[in-house]
């Protein structure tokens, strides 16, 4: 890894012309190279962006002070005040409400209810910011699947 994290200079260099509405042709053409390379450099590029997206977000995860195991069947509107226990019991303050809550929920896990019920088990995650995270709980059935 360099100082740039996991991006190289060259994957830096061809997401910033593309950022700047460049085609790959054009940027191919300003770096000396081929299209073809060019779209597998910025292809690189975001699997790197996407693999170190998803290890901060288990880095949060880990780091949350809020972290509640959220049983299937759960009523979808009991979960604000599962949170706001959790978070009074250690000491925390949230700056999110309960509509807060249940609309972040609904945009990070749309799929996660179905008429107010959790339909399967999750932990949820929050950071002192409010930031929400959701991960599914492998059952028994998951994993001798």
């Amino acid at each position: 890894m360099n100082s740039h994290g996991f991006l190289t200079e060259r994957q830096i260099q061809v997401l910033r012309l593309r950022r700047c509405g460049r085609s790959q042709e054009e940027v191919a053409a300003i770096i000396g190279t081929t299209r073809s390379n060019v779209s597998i450099l910025e292809r690189r590029a975001m699997q790197n962006i996407e693999r170190a997206l998803a290890t901060l977000k288990q880095w949060k995860m880990i780091q949350a002070p809020v972290a509640v195991r959220i049983p299937e069947g759960t009523d979808l509107f009991s979960l604000p005040g599962i949170i706001f226990r959790e978070a009074d019991a250690r000491g925390l303050k949230l700056p999110v409400n309960s509509i807060d809550i249940l609309a972040e929920l609904k945009e990070i896990a749309p799929n996660l209810t179905r008429r107010r019920v959790i339909e399967r088990s999750v932990e949820i995650y929050v950071t002192e910011e409010g930031e929400i995270y959701v991960e599914e709980v492998e059952s028994c059935a998951t994993k001798a699947a």
